[in-house]
């Protein structure tokens, strides 16, 4: 009971550190009805300019973290300029294509600029884990985990509110829904592209720190985008809750799979178990457990 109880607390913690990166494809999906492929990319290259401050420059943290938030929103509004504002109006998949690319060029970009080689991240948070009595079950917690929860908890509820309560969260689902209804409504959709590009490059920054530190900064951190790719799928591409849901989901489940499975085989079960789980809900619910169906009538 104690191990199941390890596994499943780990596999909730692990779980809101995905859901905030499929915040991510949800900011995109919600605002452009496309899905940003090149999120992980985004990711790793937050990660290699966080970590470059820390270690080149010798940037105080907190002043690392305002700095790879601006320039991280500075690179959403210029991808949004540069790329795909000209896309407005075309088809979703010119848009996806486009952010396949743009995967591509980010993912080569990192190495060439800083280096190949792994870099660390390292961050003023103890290493050791502690202990934590979890409904009479004593648990080891590490403690990035838990901070990393709670920032991405955090940042989680904001961004749901801005989307659910506020003009720019109505005025982004309407462009969602139909850029053509929007313009002619007077929304300025060329604007609220680029500020669902900025917010992506929030959540990239965020994304590039955690993930930077707990797994080190080099091109394989660009996998994490696939590797969340399960949580905006069970939970819902557009909905936000979804993210939290899907998120926690895959977490307990990878967690658990790995601890039972592992042994027997080896290692390797949390890499492949949550796209089982993703195939397993495009059977059974293909828009994700919050996600809107739509049904078309010709």
């Amino acid at each position: 009971m104690d191990f199941f109880a390890l596994l499943v607390v780990n596999g909730l913690l692990v779980g809101t550190l995905y859901s905030l990166i499929a915040l991510g494809f949800v900011l995109i999906y919600k605002a452009t009805d496309a899905i940003n492929f090149a999120q992980g990319e985004l990711v790793m290259i937050a990660g290699f300019f966080v970590a470059a401050l820390i270690q080149l420059y010798r940037v105080p943290l907190a002043a690392t973290v305002a700095i790879a938030v601006l320039a991280m929103m500075l690179l959403g509004f210029g991808i949004e300029r540069v790329m795909l504002r000209p896309l407005i109006g075309r088809p979703v998949i010119a848009v996806i294509m486009a952010t396949i690319g743009l995967a591509a060029i980010l993912k080569g970009t990192g190495p060439l600029v800083w280096g190949a080689e792994t870099k660390n991240l390292p961050l003023p948070i103890p290493e050791a884990p502690f202990l934590v009595n979890v409904l009479d079950v004593v648990v080891l917690v590490s403690p990035i985990q838990l901070v990393a929860a709670g920032v991405s908890l955090a940042f989680l509820a904001v961004f749901g509110y801005i989307f659910l309560r506020s003009r720019m969260g109505i005025a982004m689902r309407a462009v969602a829904d139909s850029q053509q209804v929007a313009m002619a409504m007077g929304i300025n959709v060329e604007r609220y592209f680029a500020l669902a590009w900025a917010m992506a490059g929030i959540v990239s920054a965020l994304g590039g720190i955690i993930w930077g530190n707990l797994l080190g900064v080099d091109v394989h951190l660009a996998l994490v985008g696939l590797k969340v790719f399960p949580v905006v799928i069970l939970g819902g591409l557009d909905s936000i809750p979804g993210a939290v849901v899907g998120g926690l989901i895959v977490g307990v489940v990878e967690g658990v799979a790995a601890g039972y499975i592992d042994p027997y085989v080896g290692g390797g079960t949390k890499d492949f178990v949550p796209y089982l789980l993703m195939i397993l809900a495009l059977m059974v619910r293909p828009y994700g457990i919050f996600g809107k169906e739509i049904i078309e009538r010709v």
